[in-house]
């Protein structure tokens, strides 16, 4: 089972340090096996998650930066990112993860969802918040997670009043969690467990939200 390598972590805070194309260039030797570990990192990621889940795409974000609208025009991140997609219209939703020195992070949940879904997620979650409620506030959701993390509307999303009494979930519009990890606890030998487990831990989340996504208010399944 693959493990996060010292030296991947010793290189990304070089290019921290160093975070221009003249460096980049002629250090790629370094680059290269830090790449390389990563990519079997993820491909680990994924079969130990299609042991309980359905992994549909897998992804490792390029370490080069998009620029063009940034005001910060250092070229490349200085950590690794990957993404793993659920499976299909019964499984929504993704794994996330994260590694860079004094910040990485492992997670998962609906990043900027459709219109349609997040439209249905919110009238299900204002006709009965209940379940959902039950899922934030148990202790496996507490220890690894604190809170549901995601992007909000200041006031209120169209259609409903800012004293609904689930507005502060009516909110979102992006729901998602995550768990940090210091340096050391990245590079243990046990860390992909660690992030199993943590994945894991997302899966009353996801199936609660795979089920108010492929059923009306009625319950009536949308899909076949």
């Amino acid at each position: 089972m693959a493990i996060v390598e010292k030296s991947t972590f010793n290189y990304l805070k070089k290019i921290r340090a160093n975070n221009n194309r003249e460096w980049f260039h002629a250090n790629k030797d370094q680059f290269t096996p830090a790449n390389d570990n990563m990519k079997q990192f993820l491909a680990n990621v994924e079969a130990e998650l299609n042991k309980f889940d359905d992994i549909e795409k897998t992804k490792l974000f390029r370490i080069y930066r998009d620029v063009r609208f940034s005001k910060d025009k250092t070229p490349y991140t200085s950590h690794f990112s990957m993404s793993l997609g659920r499976e299909g219209v019964h499984r929504r939703g993704g794994y996330y993860l994260k590694l860079t020195p004094g910040g990485s992070m492992v997670g998962g949940g609906f990043y900027n969802p459709e219109p349609k879904d997040l439209k249905l997620i919110r009238s299900q979650i204002a006709s009965d918040d209940k379940p959902l409620r039950k899922i934030l506030k148990s202790k496996s959701f507490i220890s690894n997670f604190g809170e549901l993390m995601g992007n909000q509307v200041k006031t209120a999303p169209r259609g409903y009043d800012k004293d609904h009494p689930s507005i502060d979930l009516l909110r979102f519009k992006s729901m998602f969690v995550f768990k940090s990890f210091s340096d050391k606890e990245a590079m243990d030998p046990n860390f992909m467990k660690e992030v199993i487990k943590t994945y894991k831990a997302i899966q009353p989340f996801f199936n609660y939200m795979t089920e108010i996504l492929t059923h009306d208010l009625d319950g009536v399944p949308l899909y076949a």
